[in-house]
């Protein structure tokens, strides 16, 4: 198979699909790789470090569009790149559909084969293609939440772990998945109060047996989340429904129950944002404050950490890319029925429920 590694043209998006290593496994099975000319360059990974593997360098992104069976990148296809998604040309890609209208309307039209990180999923319904980022995104949250509640970046000027004499911050993190476990461990380790919100029983127990003391656990309703927002300072949104859009868990009328200068980090925009106010923002322009609550809401959290998201996320999705490489995507996805939950869109068809379900489409859903 020919594939294609294009350079990410999102906003300050500096990942890149593949490594050099996963070059020189795809040439070992006797597959072609085209790698546009600078794709690797924000992660660490230079033109010389993919032509030893065995690629071949094309200058421009229409040429690997244009020369690949399957294209291999990181984030969903932007607008310029809509026309160069050919009718039957693989996509793997992360997607998140459900938050774009857009894009699910051009990719049915452009008839590719589009196989989504985010809804990869194991039997025990675990989503191994997305769990690294989220881990990344998770830890970052904290790191960038910290930052935004200083006084120079318009937060309530709170160190999170306190010093003697001075309480700590408080932390409410909503969902106990791997974005919210991540975030409350780094939480924790400043010495934060960690306040964790979840539906889910098994989850609350498990986040009691491994994390220390300061951090709680309680059911996530409405009621609690009201309770919550009105004493805490950094609110890390982490909630997840498979290829869905995110549920709206703090709503525009709350903000004014929160204190002044507090701080949202919305990880979820990437499926539409667990608040209301959410809109989604770019490495270059982070922040904005709605009724005097700082919104950190950037859709490619992982892309300010290049080099480890980019090997994070290349360690899970190459077993999958020569997969598909070596057996076709048809063949790939009746064997591996992890890799067929990743199907998203097949030749003008949404063929997953969630995502025809979002946008009402009147199209041939097969589920």
């Amino acid at each position: 198979m020919i594939v294609g590694v294009p350079k990410e043209i999102k906003n300050n998006e500096s990942r890149v699909g593949m490594t050099p290593a996963g070059v020189f496994e795809l040439v070992k099975n006797d597959h072609t790789v085209y790698v546009q000319s600078g794709a690797g360059e924000g992660s660490g990974f230079f033109n010389s470090d993919y032509q030893k593997a065995g690629a071949t360098i094309l200058d421009t992104i229409g040429q690997v569009y244009a020369m690949s069976e399957m294209i291999v990148k990181v984030k969903e296809p932007i607008a310029e790149e809509y026309d160069l998604v050919q009718e039957g040309q693989i996509v793997f890609t992360y997607f998140h559909f459900a938050s774009s209208e857009s894009l699910t309307r051009a990719m049915i039209k452009q008839k590719g084969i589009c196989i989504a990180y985010e809804t990869v999923e194991d039997e025990d319904g675990t989503l191994p293609l997305l769990t690294p980022m989220s881990e990344v995104a998770g830890r970052m949250a904290i790191q960038q939440g910290a930052k935004y509640l200083e006084k120079p970046k318009k937060g309530r000027g709170v160190l999170l772990g306190g010093v003697p004499g001075v309480a700590p911050g408080k932390v409410l993190v909503l969902g106990a998945g791997t974005v919210g476990i991540q975030a409350a461990k780094m939480a924790a380790g400043l010495g934060a109060h960690v306040t964790i919100l979840d539906v889910n029983m098994k989850r609350l127990r498990y986040v009691n047996d491994v994390m220390p003391p300061h951090v709680v656990t309680e059911f996530s309703n409405e009621f609690n989340i009201r309770k919550h927002i009105k004493t805490h300072d950094l609110i890390i949104g982490g909630v997840l429904l498979k290829g869905a859009k995110a549920p709206n868990l703090i709503t525009r009328d709350m903000l004014k129950e929160m204190h002044p200068g507090a701080v949202i980090v919305d990880v979820a925009v990437d499926q539409g944002g667990c608040v209301e106010t959410t809109k989604a923002t770019t490495h270059e322009d982070p922040t904005y404050i709605i009724d005097d609550v700082v919104h950190y809401c950037v859709a490619n959290m992982p892309g300010a950490v290049p080099y480890t998201s980019t090997v994070a996320l290349t360690n899970v999705t190459l077993p999958y890319v020569l997969k598909l490489a070596n057996k076709g995507w048809q063949s790939a996805c009746r064997t591996d029925k992890s890799l067929e939950k990743g199907l998203n869109i097949v030749e003008g068809a949404v063929v997953y429920k969630e995502i025809a379900e979002s946008f009402n489409l009147n199209i041939p859903v097969l589920v």
